[in-house]
């Protein structure tokens, strides 16, 4: 505690500091496409200008970097959730989630190995199957564990095999795995590959809806020492999620967006970038506090969490509140698109 409150007076110095110095800041981000936002932000020079120092983590899974959260080493991390969010905020760790980056419709795939298409038709058919995860207990293991609900199986009744994105191919091409959930674009690199094929998203099977699945956390210690700061740094980046939201009902800025995802090397591919669907967000930033009570109360009936943290705990309103006053309302440009979600 005596660290993280010394980097708190760190941080607050900082913020004092004189003009040009600028206030250091580090953002964690996962392999994701909603962390757009983050990188228009800081690609179109909102975050300079607005007088911070920004430095980007990047980072496999967001859900790997909580301790470094926690401790102050990195003051937001923009990324999926899991259990050891709600552990950590139980547990009275500094940290709280502030904004949507992602929420249904999210297309996460559950996609089959090519050779066991035939055999797994059935949810009921999931049961003793190796299933690979990005992460353990995370929100993609609720969201397969609450679709085995629905035919009376658990997520006990699967294998659960743990892995970053990129290796889900190795793992089907070595028949190490029979299924995996992927979220854009790694299920795309799959099927292009013809190593599996897409059979369905749990989260539209589930509720409640819309389902929570990438959020900014703050560490609180550094956003109490440093108010004023953290509310603009948060109103630029719920301006950063507008322009995605543009950019994901193909605006005007379609094809720049993409250009800042391939270029901080999210996905690659430009092309597979436009075929493929991104996911959602609500483009007010606000969280669905009853997807976040469901997760939590999910992950602590399987063990996977001690402790149930109080809902006002489990995130903190007040900047995505703040951000919509000075934003105003969003005007979606593209008009004719019927694509769900984000506006």
């Amino acid at each position: 505690m005596r660290g993280i409150r010394f980097a708190a007076l760190l941080f607050g110095l900082a913020l004092a500091s004189p003009a040009g110095a600028g206030i250091p800041i580090t953002i964690g981000v996962a392999p994701v496409v909603p962390v757009a936002s983050t990188y228009i932000a800081m690609d179109k020079g909102w975050l300079a200008d607005a007088g911070f120092d920004v430095k980007i983590e990047e980072v496999d899974s967001a859900t790997k970097f909580i301790a470094f959260l926690a401790t102050g080493q990195i003051q937001v991390l923009h990324g999926g959730i899991g259990a050891v969010y709600y552990n950590a905020i139980a547990q009275g760790l500094p940290i709280t989630m502030v904004l949507d980056s992602g929420s249904t419709p999210v297309y996460q795939d559950l996609l089959v190995r090519t050779d066991l298409k035939d055999q797994i038709k059935k949810i009921e058919d999931l049961k003793g199957r190796k299933i690979g995860f990005v992460s353990q207990a995370g929100v993609p293991v609720y969201s397969v564990g609450k679709l085995l609900e629905t035919v009376k199986l658990t997520i006990k009744d699967i294998d659960d095999k743990y892995m970053p994105f990129p290796d889900m191919a190795t793992g089907f091409a070595n028949k190490a795995i029979d299924l995996v959930l992927a979220v854009p674009p790694w299920g795309e690199l799959i099927s292009d590959r013809q190593l599996g094929v897409r059979w369905l998203d749990p989260s539209t099977k589930i509720g409640p809806q819309p389902m929570e699945l990438v959020v900014y956390t703050v560490n609180t210690d550094w956003a109490k020492a440093n108010a004023e700061a953290a509310q603009k740094l948060f109103t630029i980046l719920a301006r950063g999620g507008r322009e995605y939201c543009q950019a994901y009902h193909h605006g005007p800025n379609r094809a720049e967006v993409s250009a800042m995802l391939v270029k901080h090397k999210v996905v690659n591919d430009a092309v597979l970038l436009e075929r493929m669907s991104w996911q959602a967000r609500d483009v007010s930033g606000r969280l669905n506090l009853e997807s976040l009570d469901d997760q939590q109360e999910w992950f602590h009936r399987f063990g996977m969490l001690k402790d149930i943290a109080p809902r006002a705990k489990l995130s903190d309103a007040r900047y995505a509140e703040a951000a919509n006053k000075e934003l105003g309302p969003f005007k979606l440009i593209n008009t004719d698109s019927k694509i769900e979600g984000c506006r």
